[in-house]
């Protein structure tokens, strides 16, 4: 099976379409860095919660959407040494200065998938 890294951050809605771009321009890397998949979704319907929800664990605000993604990759081994190499490009670290969205709020893990159907 392959190896899934998971995003939620809080983007603000008037930068929905910066943030696409600037997505759709970090993918090209991600794919070339070793991701099989690249996907962005952008809030649609996310309740507040009860106990904790996705608004609150990235503290987004009144004028922020909650964004979701994921990558794919081979592996494990192929996810970290993609990493590792994002670390040290520096069309990463380019990408990284003109965020549109507070990347201190994200939210990421890595995760072995364990039902595909």
């Amino acid at each position: 099976m392959n190896y899934v890294e998971g995003f939620v951050v809080a983007v603000p809605a008037a930068n929905k379409e910066a943030y696409r771009k600037q997505a759709e321009e970090a993918s090209h890397l991600f794919k070339e860095f070793g991701a099989t998949r690249f996907v962005e979704c952008w809030g649609d319907d996310v309740p507040d919660g009860k106990l904790t929800d996705f608004r609150g664990a990235v503290k987004a605000k009144e004028d922020e959407v909650v964004v979701f993604s994921w990558l794919e990759y081979p592996s494990k081994e192929v996810r970290d040494a993609a990493n590792q190499k994002m670390m040290s490009d520096p069309r990463m670290k380019a990408m990284g200065e003109q965020m549109c969205f507070d990347g201190k709020r994200m939210i990421f893990g890595g995760f072995a998938p364990i039902l595909d159907v």
